[in-house]
């Protein structure tokens, strides 16, 4: 070997059996040496696991006890089951099969069908939409685009979870589920479907593991030559096996049980598609005498990450809940999490850009950051931010904003109602721009609520909201803008926004990110409503938004930082409560539940003040307190006072008529209500706190980077008891 081949790229190869175990902990090495029985890992997030069983798969064969033809390793993506083969052949364990679960079936239901049941294999649909399209339209039901994505999505859904047509309406009711349609019209579209693919002599990819199930079950002497093939079973990231990927396991294994899983009940975040952890949990009363290993040693995250981690667990309920893995870090001491709330959400993305900003010159590689959220329709204002920034990004699992079918046809749409609009019976009688844009889009699919449940449909109003809040903005910053502008300003933020994608800034959502990991992760958008999301009604979806905010937490290696906006829009009312998974967690937001001991503890605290005010933001660390009694303020408005409402003030009450006179001028010229330019708690906090200069009028909540460019000169005068549009002395 030349010595390149000895670079990390290209480790040496294990002289011997025992070297493969050279470097594993004592967990891992448990897991490397039970090679026989049923073995059950428990492993948390960034405990090493895909380390863990390739190294138990390379041992076995390099120690003689497993032949490589005779493991089967499956998971859930082509790049997890690539990067286990990788890991193996390094290992010196090459000739292993790992695969996914389709890929193996497939491979079977090649070979065996014609001996099965003769003849070639049904043509593979690639795509099943449009033979769902086709059923729909046979019985006479009408499905647009977004609602034909969640029809089959839910046929999907059934089948994984081995439910026949006839069965659809009941099986959902008992899963409490949301369909996108009448349960008993995508039960006609489902039967239908399944008779076009009859006809047409197809099959879809779940048929690939129904057909493969089929086979096993009826002739055994096709399941005997496969058992007979396949010794030993791995199966990777086991909380996410739906119910007819197990009978398929099942199937393999017989009445063996050389079988090896690998999971983590606190990282079940796909039951929307069927997976289910219950698999994993019942392991052990399916098979009394199986050895388990728990992994618990966190390689990847800093005690401080860690630590919040084990505290969002240690408040959840439920069965996930109950074997909650405990990390321990093993990695050097890092900074806090860092916890900021913002008074909107430009606010937030102009914060969170700049402080990623912050981080590249710093030395940390932009491809090493990541901006996770809930919804894909929250991209749009990080993109803007980052690009304003000038910092590439990336968007990930999901269509740039700008290119989602909806938004280029919402964008067509305005573009065409801007040429005649005169001519649109639409905007007839309509002149506010903003309304103007809800009349356009409206009939888009835009509504003033958002639709029940969740999927295409709902993606879709968010993209088309997202749209008019955006109009909405732009009104007010513009006043007398006209629709033509608004399409013009929309063309130029979708130039702008092809940013690099080499090294750039992850923007993903948090389900998206699952598997990956960052240097530094920043989680935006945790307020009620958005986390846990709104449609998560029951105990047990609202449990499933905890695990997704854990599997967030757990992206990070070193920088995490998490933040809320407490209104919409600049100006907006700040009606909006950080979420309820961080009560306890960060500082301020009152104690743990009487489950919840686990994860109390510190964090960076810091109120954004927004974009270009950098003078006048402060960290706190710990909660805010009353400036007059020193109990903890968890009311917004009470933190703008700085006080409790009912205890004292010190209001300078002429300073505050002032303030208020001068508001309503502000407002009149700018044709705004007044709550627009200041809320009364922001005046009040002005009149009380008596700002001598930028930095600490910048101090005050609710007093902005705009709001500080655009007003600051004026209401440093007033304070300074001068005429507002005199000279701004900030000392």
């Amino acid at each position: 070997m030349t010595a390149a081949t000895h670079s990390t790229l290209f480790p040496q190869v294990p002289d011997t059996a025992d070297a493969v175990l050279d470097g594993l902990d004592p967990e891992q090495r448990e897991v490397a040496l039970a090679l026989s029985g049923p073995v059950c890992v428990l492993a948390g997030a960034g405990t090493g696991k895909t380390r863990a069983i390739t190294h138990r798969i390379a041992y076995g064969v390099r120690a003689g006890v497993l032949a490589p033809a005779s493991v089967l390793a499956v998971t859930f993506t082509n790049r997890a089951a690539g990067e286990m083969r990788g890991r193996l052949r390094q290992l010196g364990a090459g000739g292993v099969q790992a695969r996914t679960f389709h890929s193996a079936a497939l491979r079977q239901l090649q070979y065996f069908w014609p001996k099965a049941v003769g003849g070639e294999l049904p043509r593979l649909l690639e795509r099943k939409v449009q033979l769902v399209a086709e059923a729909a339209a046979r019985c006479r039901v009408r499905l647009d685009r977004n609602e034909l994505r969640d029809v089959t999505s839910e046929i999907e859904w059934a089948k994984v979870t081995q439910t026949v047509p006839a069965d659809y309406p009941a099986a959902v009711a008992k899963s409490v589920r949301d369909a996108p349609r009448d349960p008993a019209e995508i039960g006609q579209i489902y039967a239908m479907y399944e008779q076009l693919k009859r006809e047409r002599d197809v099959i879809d990819f779940e048929d690939v593991l129904l057909l493969t199930v089929g086979i096993l079950q009826d002739r055994h002497d096709i399941a005997d030559q496969i058992r007979r093939q396949y010794q030993h079973f791995v199966v990777d990231e086991y909380q996410d096996v739906s119910p007819l990927q197990q009978r398929l396991l099942d199937l393999w294994l017989g009445d063996r049980d050389n079988l090896c899983v690998v999971g983590d009940a606190s990282q079940t975040i796909y039951s929307f598609t069927g997976a289910t952890p219950d698999h994993l949990l019942n392991f052990r009363t399916r098979h009394p005498g199986a050895t388990v290993v728990k992994l618990v040693r966190d390689y990847r995250s800093t005690p401080q990450v860690v630590h919040l981690a084990n505290g969002l667990l240690g408040q959840a309920r439920g069965r996930a809940a109950e074997h909650r893995l405990e990390l321990v870090s093993q990695r050097e001491s890092g900074p806090e999490p860092v916890y900021t709330e913002y008074a909107d959400e430009p606010a937030e993305a102009e914060g969170t850009a700049r402080r990623i900003r912050d981080l590249i010159a710093a030395g940390v590689p932009a491809g090493e950051i990541a901006v996770l959220y809930r919804v894909n329709a929250q991209s749009e204002v990080y993109e803007q931010a980052l690009a304003d920034a000038g910092v590439p990004y990336q968007l990930r699992g999901a269509e740039r904003f700008f290119e989602r079918q909806e938004v280029r046809e919402a964008g067509a749409a305005l573009r065409g109602a801007a040429r005649f609009g005169a001519n649109d019976s639409l905007l007839d009688g309509v002149e506010e721009l903003p309304s103007q844009v809800r009349a356009v889009l409206s009939g888009k699919g835009w509504t003033s609520e958002p639709p029940a449940g969740s999927g295409a449909v709902r993606d879709r109003w968010e993209s088309l909201a997202a749209l008019v809040r955006l109009a909405e903005d732009f009104a007010r910053a513009k006043p007398g803008a006209t629709l033509s502008d608004l399409v013009a300003e929309l063309d130029e933020r979708a130039a702008a926004q092809h940013a690099p994608t080499v090294q750039g800034v992850t923007l993903a959502s948090l389900h998206a990110a699952k598997g990956l990991e960052w240097d530094a992760v920043f989680l935006v958008g945790l307020t009620e409503g958005m986390m846990p999301i709104t449609y998560a009604k029951t105990d047990e979806q609202v449990e499933e938004e905890r695990r997704l905010l854990y599997v967030g937490v757990t992206r990070a290696r070193v920088h995490l930082r998490l933040s809320w906006a407490l209104s919409r829009s600049p100006g907006g009312r700040a009606n909006r409560r950080p979420t309820r998974f961080l009560k306890g967690l960060r500082p301020g937001s009152g104690p743990l539940g009487a489950a919840g001991g686990a994860g109390a503890g510190g964090g960076g605290v810091e109120r954004g003040a927004g974009a270009g005010a950098a003078a006048g933001r402060r960290k706190r660390r710990g909660p805010v307190l009353c400036r007059v009694c020193g109990a903890t303020l968890t009311e917004a408005g009470e933190m703008k006072l700085m006080r409790c409402e009912d205890c004292p003030s010190d209001m300078d009450e002429a300073l505050y008529e002032r303030l208020r006179e001068w508001r309503a001028v502000q407002a009149r010229a700018l044709g705004q209500p007044a709550y627009c330019v200041f809320t009364d708690k922001t005046l009040m906090a002005i009149a009380e706190q008596l700002p001598g200069s930028g930095g600490e009028l910048a101090a005050i909540p609710g007093v902005g980077a705009r709001k500080l460019d655009r007003f600051g000169v004026d209401v440093l005068a007033i304070c300074a008891g001068e005429e507002p549009g005199g000279s701004d002395d900030e000392g």
